[in-house]
């Protein structure tokens, strides 16, 4: 099983969702393109979350030195962002794979993030409450039907906002995988208490 994990926005937990979703399948990881924090990259910060001994964690197909959208970050590093070059690793193992940002953030002129989902990928949508993010929300999920894309389902995350939530899963018809509160920090033994119970949804995909 390869989980494509996209947020409806920057900073609505993406990382560790897929921290969550790694421990709880011992799944490899595989963030395509890191933009900036290369000492701390999304890899680095899956690596020291979880707990199991069985998930490779991949190198970036991409590592661009300035925490902006990957086609700025790459134009100041002089390249330009190729999909030819975006090569899958190989693994008989089940695959996480972590977007950048939100669906359309470009990678460069043509390509934005939501090209990088083939189609045998199945999606994970993480959404998190703020203002707009019912627009969002239901945006990310039109776009990827629009695309004919395979939305395994949604991980709600931070505090929860019930009348959100409902309204998202009610007009949408997507699958709710969990939710992840706003944890006063995440170390290995609270992602996998989140592993635990995500684990038999996510299983079921």
């Amino acid at each position: 099983m390869k989980l494509f994990i996209t947020g409806i926005s920057t900073d609505v937990g993406k990382t560790i969702a897929s921290s969550i979703i790694v421990e709880a399948l011992e799944a490899d990881y595989w963030k395509p393109i890191q933009a900036g924090d290369l000492d701390n990259s999304d890899s680095h910060k899956i690596k020291s979350q979880i707990s199991n001994l069985k998930s490779k964690i991949f190198g970036n197909s991409y590592q661009l030195n300035t925490p902006a959208s990957p086609h700025f970050a790459a134009q100041i590093d002089g390249i330009t962002i190729d999909l030819k070059n975006i090569i899958e690793p190989k693994t008989k193992n089940h695959l996480v794979i972590e977007g950048a940002g939100g669906l359309y953030v470009p990678l460069n002129d043509t390509d934005c993030v939501i090209d990088l989902i083939q189609p045998d990928y199945k999606v994970i949508i993480v959404s998190r409450h703020y203002l707009g993010s019912i627009n969002h929300t239901l945006l990310t999920i039109e776009a990827l039907k629009s695309r004919n894309s395979n939305i395994a389902g949604i991980i709600f995350s931070g505090n929860e906002n019930k009348s959100t939530e409902e309204i998202i899963l009610n007009k949408t018809g997507v699958k709710l995988i969990g939710r992840i509160d706003q944890e006063p920090y995440f170390d290995k033994n609270v992602i996998a208490e989140y592993s635990d119970l995500f684990r038999e949804n996510l299983l079921s995909l």
